[in-house]
Formats: C-alpha cells, structure tokens, sequence
C-alpha cells in the first residue's frame, strides 16, 4: 500500500489564533518518499514547519549588552596611564563581563557542535574588550622600560675636608653635550639609545629616541610608531576596526 498526500491537503490554522514568541511562522511543506530496509521498503510521509527565528530577544538580551560592554572598556584610553587601578580594574570587569555574557547566551541556544553567528560576534566581542586590556599591559611596561637613568646621587664621606662627620653629595661628571642635526641635547637617556642614533642605525626597530631620527636616511621608508602614545592610536582604531566588524557582519547575517 502506498501512501501519498494530495496537494495542499496540510494546511496551518490562521496566525491570529496562535503566536510563536521567538519565531516567525514562514510555512510548511510536506514530502513523501520512500525508504528501503531489509526488512522491506516503507512509505514515509514528511511535514517540515519553516520558522525563522526572531532577533527582538537576543537582540536585547545579548547583542546590545555586549556591543556596550566593548564601548565601556574603550574608557580607559582615556584615563591616565599612571592610573593602573582604575584601568586594571575597569579592563578586568569589562572581561569577566563579557565572560558571563556568553554564557548566559549560550544556555538559551541548542548544544551544537558548529559555530553559530552569535557564537561568532560573542567571541569577536570577548576578543576586543581582552585586546583593550592587552593594550593597558603592552603600555605600562613599555612605559617602566623605557624611564631614563639619571644618576644616583649618594653621600660620601670625605675625611680631608672639617673632620670625619662631613659629608658631600657625589653627582658624578657633569652631562656631556651632545650635537645632533644641528641641534643640542644633553645626555640624559640611556647611552645605547644615544649611541644607535649617533652611528646611524635603526633606532630600536620602529621606535625613535629623538625627534630627529625620524627624518634620518635609515627612517625611509619605515613607519614611526610610538609606544608611549598608545592610547591615541588606539583610540582610533579599536572604534573604527570594531565598527567595520558590526558592517560586515549585520549585512552578511541579514542579507546573504
């Protein structure tokens, strides 16, 4: 006996009756066909219900927080550098946050073994508000590294001079003039600095310790960066990346 479903014989209720809260309705179809096993060929009749799924839900409840979450820890390309609790503490909230918000995302979608598009935009998400956190850390080290070394003054007796209780401060020679592209500088950073500009060399890959090495001949065609001015590169590019990122992603998910 063969089964078949006449044309049009499934039809759905009208929508005003029943509602679907975090999907739309889109139709249904229905299939018949015909599955051979060994213990004989049976007819299977087949009713799909296409829904789509609703965005007004996870929309609030996780692209906004995360979208805010990563705007808040731009915050801290505005404050002081030498302010490391108020960054260190803002830079690992906004973590922890995003951390919970990818739970909670997560326990409301089915346990499957593919990446999802919110799976996608909750990771890049984590990735940008780790990478503002990252950006405080390359900052302040570089930042400790790089203080110049004066010299240490230190007291030392003198028993020539009033007895044996007198006691002079020892600066050490006086700092040498230095001439550089017609200009004058005294020597007070560190002296390898100094002398890798004076010979002509690379001033530490891309980083210069004077204003005039970026104009020397091993400069061309080279781009200066300067670490200490981290924070205003950053305050360009992280909006403008985590911008692009948001285009490309909301025209993909909704129109291809």
């Amino acid at each position: 006996m063969v089964y078949q479903w006449r044309k049009n014989s499934v039809e759905a209720a009208d929508q005003k009756s029943w509602r679907l809260y975090q999907f739309d309705f889109m139709g249904l179809r229905n299939t018949t066909e015909v599955v051979k096993t060994s213990a004989g060929d049976y007819i299977v009749m087949t009713v799909y219900f296409d829904l789509s799924r609703r965005m007004g839900y996870f929309t609030i409840q996780t692209y906004i927080p995360c979208i805010l979450t990563v705007v808040l820890s731009w915050v801290s390309f505005w404050i002081k550098k030498d302010a490391t609790p108020a960054r260190t503490a803002l830079g690992i909230t906004t973590v922890l946050t995003m951390t919970t918000l990818s739970t909670i995302a997560r326990k409301s979608l089915p346990r499957v073994s593919y990446v999802t598009a919110m799976d996608l935009f909750v990771t890049v998400c984590f990735l940008f508000v780790f990478a503002a956190l990252m950006e405080y850390a390359a900052l302040n080290y570089y930042s400790s590294v790089k203080k110049p070394r004066y010299t240490k003054k230190r007291k030392k007796k003198n028993p020539n001079l009033h007895g044996p209780n007198y006691s002079v401060l020892d600066v050490g020679p006086p700092p040498t003039i230095i001439a550089l592209n017609n200009s004058m500088y005294w020597q007070e950073f560190e002296e390898n600095c100094v002398y890798e500009c004076l010979d002509g060399k690379d001033c530490q890959s891309f980083f210069c310790c004077y204003e005039e090495c970026k104009s020397g001949s091993w400069r061309k065609g080279r781009i200066h960066i300067d670490l200490l001015e981290l924070d205003s590169y950053s305050r360009v590019f992280f909006p403008t990346s985590f911008l692009l990122f948001n285009l490309v992603y909301w025209v993909g998910y909704l129109y291809l």
